[in-house]
C-alpha cells in the first residue's frame, strides 16, 4: 500500500520502534506543513492510505475530491479537521481510535509544566539572567491555592491528581456526569459557573474537547470574573475561548496571567503574535502530546489501523456508512 504521512515536523516517525509495522509498504513522509489544496493534491495523488498527526492539516472536500486513489485515512483521537461526510460519499474509510480510558500523560505533564513556569516566572527569570539581570520579581507557590479544572475527563483527572500532590485544593466545573466522577474522586464541584471563575485563587486549566457545543465556551465575561492574580492555562484547543477574548482580558488585568500551548491559527510563525509579546504569558508551540513516548503509543494505534485495513479486518471506523457506499473505491 502507498502510504503518506503529513506534518512530521522533526522527521521523528521513521525513528519510532512502531514504524516497523509498516514494513513492506511504500511510505512517503512530509516534514513541512502545507494547507494549499493544489500542493496537497499533487503530493497525495497516488496515496492509498493517509496518516494524519492530530489536526495539523485540514482534510476537506476540495482536496478529497482530487484524491482518486485514497482508500483510508488513519489517525488517532478526534477529527474536526476531516470532512467525514465527504469521505463517506467518496468511499474513503476513516479509522481513528478514541483511546477510551487512556489519558495523554504527556499533555497532563505539560499542563503542569506551564503552571509551574507561569507561577514562578521561569521563562522570564531565565531571559533576565541571560541579559545580565539577577532576580526580576517574586513568584507564587502552589500549596494551599485552588486549582480550577474546567472539564473533568481523562486528562483533567490526571491534572487534578498532580494538584493533590502539590497540596492544592481542586475545584471542578464540567457536565453533570463528569462532576459526579470528580466528586467520587474526592474533589469539590463549583457551586456555579460564575463561582468557578470567580473563586479560583490562582489557576483555571481547560480540559475540554473542541466540538460545536464547546467552541467559545469560555467567554469574555468568564475571564472578567477571574482574580487579578489568577492564571488561566489552555493545553486543549484555543477556540474553547471566544475569539480575541484572552488577549483583551489579559490587557484588562483579569486574569493576570496565561499559559497556552494552543493558538487559534497554527502553526504560529509570526513573532509579533499578541500573546508572544506579553510578559505575563507563557507560550509553547502545541507540544502537549509531542513526546517520544506518546508518539510510540499514538502511531502504534495508527499503524495497526492500516495493517487491519490491508488484512480486511477494519478497526476504529468512524464512518461505518462508507462500508455500504456504492461509491466505495476498490
Amino acid at each position: 500500500m502507498k502510504i503518506s504521512i503529513l506534518d512530521d515536523y522533526h522527521d521523528t516517525v521513521r525513528t519510532l520502534a512502531c514504524f516497523g509495522k509498516l514494513a513492506g509498504h511504500e511510505v512517503k513522509i512530509w516534514n513541512d506543513h502545507v494547507q494549499d489544496v493544489d500542493t496537497l493534491a499533487e503530493r497525495l495523488k497516488d496515496t492509498e492510505a493517509l496518516v494524519l498527526i492530530r489536526e495539523r492539516t485540514q482534510i476537506r472536500a476540495p482536496l478529497l475530491d482530487r484524491l482518486g486513489k485514497l482508500k483510508l485515512i488513519s489517525q488517532r483521537s478526534v477529527f474536526p479537521h476531516i470532512d467525514i461526510n465527504a469521505c463517506t460519499r467518496l468511499g474513503v474509510i476513516v479509522s481513528s481510535g478514541q483511546h477510551a480510558g487512556t489519558p495523554s500523560y504527556a499533555a497532563a505533564e505539560l499542563t503542569w509544566g506551564l503552571v509551574l513556569a507561569a507561577m514562578r516566572q521561569i521563562p522570564q527569570q531565565m531571559n533576565a539572567l541571560r541579559a545580565g539581570k539577577w532576580q526580576i520579581g517574586v513568584g507564587s507557590t502552589l500549596r494551599g491555592k485552588t486549582l480550577g479544572i474546567y472539564g473533568y475527563g481523562r486528562i483533567g483527572a490526571v491534572v487534578a491528581g498532580y494538584a493533590r500532590a502539590f497540596g492544592m485544593n481542586v475545584l471542578v466545573w464540567a457536565r453533570e456526569a463528569a462532576l459526579a466522577r470528580a466528586r467520587a474522586d474526592g474533589y469539590v464541584a463549583a457551586r456555579s459557573r460564575d463561582a468557578f471563575f470567580g473563586e479560583c485563587d490562582i489557576i483555571i486549566s481547560l480540559h475540554l474537547r473542541l466540538v460545536d457545543a464547546t467552541r467559545g465556551i469560555v467567554t469574555a465575561g468568564d475571564l472578567a470574573r477571574m482574580k487579578p492574580a489568577a492564571l488561566i492555562v489552555n493545553t486543549s484547543r484555543a477556540p474553547l475561548i471566544a475569539p480575541g477574548a484572552l488577549v483583551n482580558a489579559l490587557n484588562a488585568g483579569r486574569p493576570g496571567m496565561a499559559a497556552v500551548d494552543v493558538f487559534e491559527e497554527e502553526p504560529v510563525l509570526d513573532p509579533r503574535h499578541p500573546l508572544l509579546l506579553m510578559d505575563n504569558v507563557v507560550c509553547t508551540p502545541h507540544i502537549g502530546y509531542v513526546s517520544r513516548d506518546e508518539y510510540e503509543i499514538q502511531f502504534a494505534d495508527i499503524f495497526d489501523q492500516i495493517t487491519a485495513c490491508v488484512a480486511g479486518a477494519l478497526i476504529n471506523v468512524v464512518n461505518p456508512g462508507v462500508l455500504d457506499s456504492a461509491n466505495k473505491r476498490r
